[in-house]
């Protein structure tokens, strides 16, 4: 069905079909219920906060119940990349999906500044959301707000001496600072 098809649709309904058949989304669709729920209470700092907590995690979980000992880091991107996405598909202000955005990084250099990192795909994961967050920053117009920060991320590519860092130098570049 195209936009166009909906809309003619939904004109024919009487406002009262048009509400049976909101509740009927709401009720059966779980993604619909958390965006009606996001939209007549937003909680961003809630969200942001525990965004956090879930990224922090990644790369410094917190110790067992069971043993006195750490649980080993699984510093898993896909988990900032799941509530980026969520984040933007909920409408979430821009300043804060890019704080999360750079969060992520930040987490992972902080993590890499304490512990060695062979995995070079790390690296190339990193890189991959620096150019997306820089790219999304300069898209919404916000560039003036976080460029301390990007530059500071790069900065730390430079003083940890990662392999990739003329790629954070190249991502730099091609945007307009």
């Amino acid at each position: 069905m195209s936009k166009r098809d909906l809309k003619k649709y939904l004109n024919d309904l009487t406002k009262e079909q048009l509400e049976e058949q909101i509740i009927e989304l709401y009720e059966k669709f779980g993604p619909v219920k958390v965006y009606y729920d996001f939209v007549f209470n937003p909680k961003e700092e809630t969200l942001l906060q525990e965004c956090k907590l879930k990224i922090s995690h990644e790369y410094f979980p917190i110790k067992a119940k069971a043993s006195r000992r750490r649980a080993k880091p699984k510093m898993r991107r896909s988990v900032a990349q799941k509530y980026i996405k969520h984040f933007i598909l909920l409408g979430v202000d821009p300043f804060v999906i890019a704080d999360v955005m750079l969060y992520n990084i930040e987490i992972a250099q902080t993590y890499s500044s304490e512990n060695p990192i062979k995995q070079e795909l790390f690296y190339k994961s990193m890189c991959n959301s620096f150019e997306q967050a820089v790219k999304f920053i300069i898209s919404n117009g916000i560039l003036a707000e976080f460029k301390s920060r990007i530059n500071q991320i790069h900065e730390e590519t430079v003083i940890q001496k990662w392999k990739n860092e003329p790629d954070f130098e190249v991502i730099l570049d091609k945007m307009t600072f």
